[in-house]
């Protein structure tokens, strides 16, 4: 007989299951995508019993549960649950993957592993902008795990302490001070003696501008974005190497000036043709 067909089972914490996380579950070769929103701890055993209970141990490899959403503790919860409601004694489990706030655990892993392809993470003292946000609790996280001091800027000082606390208390010896960022000289003050710098904010929101580049006087590296979308989470650089966009530019304007003197040339089309065209 043929191999069953692959499932996904998709628990999410929000209302509506996200679109993002779908898409890329179809596109990373799940067959059937069974996608739950508004998912609570109370609700996750009847899921899982149902995803466990319907195949014999040895077709379970090809069910797995994916936990998603915009609130981390509450999807950590849902895992937590997941977990518990399996029964490996009989070979009734299946893997689940925890990757909140739409790849949330994924760039920040991707960012880390960059960052020590540049500098040696054990001894470096890590700025982490925008670390209250899903993104940046994760690199701070896994930053700690590799051994280094981070700083914990952006949010209100009430949601930085807890933070730091829970992470430390994960990771015993872990070196973390939640640092106040209200304007651009606070940003000076924290940035100067820092070896890398991570910005993980919102949606166009701009952590490290241009003007603040002077002050990390440490930095041996650019420092790394995380934010897709306009306007960038530092200023100063686009992406690509050093002088690029600059070269791009100049690209650009040569190929209008060539464009613009073919079509007013005798005979391209343009002013003194006698062809003419039609645009």
């Amino acid at each position: 007989m043929s191999d069953k067909r692959k499932i996904l089972v998709q628990l999410d914490t929000d209302p509506h299951p996200s679109v993002f996380d779908r898409v890329v579950a179809i596109d990373a070769g799940a067959d059937e995508l069974f996608s739950y929103g508004g998912v609570t701890p109370q609700q996750v055993a009847g899921l899982v019993h149902g995803a466990i209970f319907t195949r014999k141990p040895s077709d379970l490899k090809r069910t797995a549960v994916f936990v998603g959403g915009s609130d981390v503790a509450a999807g950590e919860a849902l895992v937590a649950a997941a977990l518990k409601a399996m029964i490996p004694d009989f070979g009734l489990r299946v893997s689940v993957l925890l990757d909140p706030q739409r790849l949330a655990h994924t760039t920040a892993a991707a960012a880390v592993r960059v960052a020590a392809r540049h500098l040696e993470l054990s001894g470096a003292r890590a700025l982490v902008l925008g670390g209250t946000g899903p993104v940046g609790q994760r690199v701070g996280l896994l930053l700690r795990c590799r051994g280094r001091t981070s700083g914990w800027p952006h949010g209100n000082n009430r949601g930085r302490r807890p933070l730091c606390e829970a992470i430390v208390a994960r990771v015993p010896g872990a070196k973390l001070e939640p640092v106040a960022v209200a304007q651009e000289q606070d940003l000076h003050a924290v940035a100067g003696d820092r070896t890398l710098i991570v910005a993980a904010g919102a949606a166009g929101a701009v952590l490290l501008p241009k003007s603040a580049r002077p002050a990390c006087k440490e930095l041996k590296d650019r420092p790394s974005t995380l934010n897709a979308v306009p306007a960038a989470g530092r200023r100063g650089r686009r992406g690509g190497r050093p002088g690029e966009g600059a070269r791009r530019r100049d690209r650009l304007r040569g190929d209008r000036r060539r464009r613009n003197q073919d079509e007013t040339a005798p005979g391209r089309g343009g002013e003194g043709s006698s062809r003419g065209t039609t645009r």
